[in-house]
């Protein structure tokens, strides 16, 4: 893969998972389209879009290989984990910021894989701790006049619960041999578990045209797509690249907030930001540079 191409590839997938936010608040905010159908939309959507892309790409492969991916186990635990991220992640943005959210989201990703890895034994070294401790000091400068607003404290956590959950589906599909096989049957899976919320939609009222088609591109372009694009692309990236190229998420979020919702961009979120994103540096470069050692 030539650099020029590797470099337009991680900008599009960086895009698209800002995108999502994106799109999230603006059929929320704007069309004020329900969370529960947002969800379901953007599940199945995903769920066929996969389907296809996976169907193109197994035209080029020798027919062992394809039988060999099929036969790959994957566990229900990535649909669940899928499915709480992206009815937490769609009932959040009904009240945050297209930029806060998204921030919010990458933090509680980045804590929870943190936790997980503290919980199976790893050690973090001196400069690691004082890195995750600035993150939280920045985090909560970030979320604290939302104490003091009950319905912005329960979107707090929701997004708060969304990260945690991504960041569980981040590690149980980390090693997959598949990882495009196993997205599609997470979101299948996910599609099914999320039929309840069916209960949660608003059948009372018509959603708008616009507002579907938000969901429905979510679905197929940001999630679908964009993951597609992140697995061609992830091999051919150092793991440096990889995780720092992330750290521009909530900024290319922030930025779509304010050009396609009309959001402001606050003081207190380019401070929190600033102290977030170069704490999460610090710390992912330090643990690169440890694992390499």
């Amino acid at each position: 893969m030539h650099l020029f191409e590797k470099f337009v590839l991680t900008v599009l997938a960086l895009i698209a998972f800002a995108g999502n936010s994106v799109l999230c608040r603006w059929a929320l905010a704007e069309y004020q389209l329900d969370p529960a159908t947002f969800t379901l939309l953007r599940l199945v959507s995903g769920a066929l879009t996969l389907a296809v892309i996976l169907w193109l790409s197994q035209r080029r492969q020798q027919p062992a290989q394809t039988r060999a991916g099929q036969q790959h186990p994957v566990s229900w635990w990535g649909a669940l984990w899928l499915v709480c991220y992206a009815a937490a992640f769609a009932y959040a943005y009904v009240e945050l910021a297209t930029g806060i959210g998204a921030l919010v989201l990458f933090s509680a990703v980045q804590f929870s894989m943190l936790l997980i890895s503290a919980v199976r034994g790893e050690r973090f070294s001196l400069l690691q701790i004082l890195g995750i401790a600035t993150a939280l000091i920045g985090f909560c400068y970030l979320v604290w006049p939302q104490w003091s607003q009950p319905v912005s404290l329960t979107a707090l956590m929701m997004m708060l619960l969304a990260g945690a959950a991504w960041g569980a589906y981040s590690t149980i599909g980390r090693g997959s041999r598949t990882p495009l096989a196993d997205t599609l049957i997470h979101f299948r899976r996910a599609s099914m578990l999320a039929l309840p919320l069916l209960f949660w939609v608003n059948w009372q009222v018509q959603p708008a045209y616009e507002a579907v088609m938000l969901a429905l591109m979510s679905g197929a372009l940001t999630s679908a797509v964009g993951y597609a694009i992140w697995f061609k692309v992830l091999p051919q990236l150092q793991v440096t690249s990889a995780a720092v190229g992330q750290l521009s998420v909530p900024i290319i979020a922030a930025i779509g907030g304010i050009i396609f919702v009309g959001e402001p961009l606050e003081q207190r979120f380019v401070i929190a930001s600033s102290v977030i994103l170069v704490s999460i540096f610090v710390v992912t470069r330090s643990r690169i540079n440890k694992n390499k050692t």
